[in-house]
């Protein structure tokens, strides 16, 4: 089931705002003349700070010579904006950086993960996301148990009506770090199998043979943002996790790139039956 978050929606236009500003060559204080307002209350529209009503995303796209088609797209996604907050109950402990990609994900229709070290949050079970947690300069010991539960409230959209899409590549080396120990690591393995059985969940392992690639230089996530007819809702976004902060790349050029990059990845990486193969392997070395 989808999850709307007020503040990722707002985010969410101010990124296409700004994108169709930049593709017309306008200034923020020029459509701010055109709506009758500051072009400071344009840059608050499109960092999302304030959302702008449907009639006032009309009349910038127009301004922009944006087709009818993402005019009519940005004032509904506009008018989804009002609904509270699931992630309200989270707010004491989601950093700031990581509130965004939370409320993304939540509206995603498809999610491309790359997870060099870890196995992605969608995926973890219970025990595997303790071990992960524990000790994390991150996390605060006495919030450990939330931020868990707050992964696990995040893996109700792999399930039920418009479930999220989750393509997960997984290096083969994250499947013999032995997170949480032995035990909690056998289970772990057999829950991504489980997943695995999922038609919308495909996990790809990329074996170590396959030597050097484009993305290892770190882990991150592709967002695509479509409806239940496979239109596109939103432009999509890339996210990169760094220490104690993140990168969401919404330049499109940039975000093609990304795309290139997660389709190269599942080019060389095993097959969803070689891959649930590889695991089996593993869980059969517990016995």
């Amino acid at each position: 089931m989808e999850r709307v978050d007020p503040s990722a929606l707002r985010w969410l236009i101010g990124v296409e705002l700004t994108n169709y500003r930049k593709q017309a060559g306008a200034s923020q204080a020029e459509v701010g003349k055109a709506l009758k307002i500051s072009g400071g209350m344009v840059a608050h529209f499109e960092v999302g700070r304030h959302l702008p009503s449907p009639q006032q995303i009309d009349v910038m796209l127009s301004h922009y010579g944006a087709p009818r088609y993402d005019i009519d797209r940005l004032s509904y996604l506009a008018g989804r904006a009002d609904k509270s907050s699931w992630l309200a109950r989270w707010n004491d402990v989601i950093p700031d950086w990581a509130r965004t990609y939370v409320g993304l994900e939540g509206l995603a229709s498809h999610v491309v993960a790359y997870a060099p070290s870890v196995l992605n949050a969608l995926t973890q079970t219970r025990e595997y996301s303790l071990g992960a947690t524990a000790h994390s300069a991150r996390v605060r010991a006495d919030q450990e148990e939330r931020m868990v539960g707050l992964r696990m409230e995040r893996q109700h959209r792999l399930y039920g009506e418009n479930s999220l899409h989750l393509t997960m590549i997984i290096e083969e080396s994250v499947l013999d770090r032995p997170i949480g120990g032995r035990e909690v690591m056998r289970g772990q393995l057999e829950h991504l199998l489980d997943l695995a059985e999922r038609d919308n969940i495909d996990i790809l392992v990329l074996p170590i043979t396959v030597g050097r690639h484009d993305s290892l230089e770190g882990k991150f996530s592709l967002l695509h943002f479509r409806d239940a007819e496979g239109q596109p809702q939103a432009q999509s976004v890339v996210y990169v996790e760094i220490p104690d902060d993140s990168i969401y790349i919404q330049e499109q050029r940039q975000v093609a790139q990304y795309t290139r990059n997660a389709d190269q990845l599942r080019e060389v990486a095993l097959s969803p039956a070689e891959s649930a193969a590889a695991i089996r392997t593993r869980l059969a070395a517990f016995e």
